[in-house]
């Protein structure tokens, strides 16, 4: 094989590997659950979906609880609805991670649900938060009136007690990720859900900080290292190089060739036939005579 035809094939194999990654990365599901809540009361229902950018993928619903393994909507749970499932009236047995997985094998991001059959359940975000972004938690009761006060906790400490029976966290960040979990007297404890926080894709480089002309001072010459002179010169030196190191070279290759020409016009010219070579003078006279 020629070394050019290696090149086309490595080549080749280099462009199917990035389309490949591509594939992978930008053919993603995500996984929708509506109502939007990690936590239901026994009997209620839930539709998830796979909200997928390519239909050919081929998603597929799938779940883990603590009775079954990567069982998929329709085997036993669940009834499919177009590009949905359908749970319609929940046991605390689905409890369990919800995701999406293609028959290409990726998967999509997973969904943890929790199904009580107490009164009290925290309403909270089922998908992760943006950091920056404000989240609104709800305590909420099986029965009537749902806006109670109400408890709630992170990590197993108290955060604050609110009267109406939700808070909002203004501005959240990356130390607002943790266990919640609320409490309303009388009526019980909520189970816990993990709130996750990512961060927010950066989309436009960071501008520089202007800096003001007045608190612009340059340095002093006691705060520049000693050897910065030496140095400053010696990148003089090296810039100067790089910048007439060309210049000069093809100015030398110039006059090389220059030369070489004329020399070789020198050579051509010495070798051509001279009047003295062929044995005449210039003066004489090449005329012949002929007798009749």
């Amino acid at each position: 094989m020629s070394l050019s035809s290696r090149m086309e094939e490595t080549s080749l194999l280099c462009l199917l590997f990035l389309i490949s990654l591509l594939s992978c990365t930008t053919n993603q599901a995500r996984l929708t659950v509506s109502p939007s809540s990690s936590q239901f009361f026994k009997g209620d229902f839930v539709s998830l979906s796979c909200e997928e950018d390519d239909s050919s993928a081929g998603w597929t619903l799938r779940r883990n609880t603590s009775k079954q393994q990567r069982t998929q909507c329709g085997d036993r749970w669940g009834k499919l609805a177009g590009s949905s499932c359908n749970i319609s009236k929940l046991y605390e047995s689905d409890s369990g991670v919800y995701w999406c997985e293609s028959r290409e094998g990726p998967i999509s991001n997973m969904v943890n649900l929790t199904v009580t059959g107490g009164s009290v359940i925290l309403q909270s975000p089922v998908l992760p938060v943006m950091e920056g972004d404000d989240v609104t938690l709800l305590c909420k009761t099986k029965t009537p009136p749902s806006n109670l006060p109400a408890a709630f906790y992170k990590d197993g400490s108290l955060i604050r007690k609110q009267p109406t029976g939700h808070m909002t966290i203004q501005h959240v960040s990356r130390s607002d990720e943790g266990l919640y979990k609320c409490d309303i007297s009388g009526h019980g404890e909520s189970p816990s859900s993990w709130i996750t926080v990512t961060g927010k894709p950066t989309t436009t480089p960071p501008t520089t900080p202007t800096v003001k002309p007045s608190t612009a001072v340059p340095p002093s010459s006691s705060a520049l290292p000693r050897d910065y002179g030496s140095f400053q010169l010696a990148f003089r030196v090296v810039l100067h190089l790089v910048v007439f190191c060309p210049y000069f070279i093809s100015t030398l290759l110039m006059v090389s060739l220059y030369r070489c020409r004329a020399k070789g016009n020198e050579i051509s010219d010495s070798t051509k036939p001279t009047w003295s070579d062929q044995g005449l003078n210039e003066h004489d006279d090449v005329t012949t005579e002929y007798h009749f």
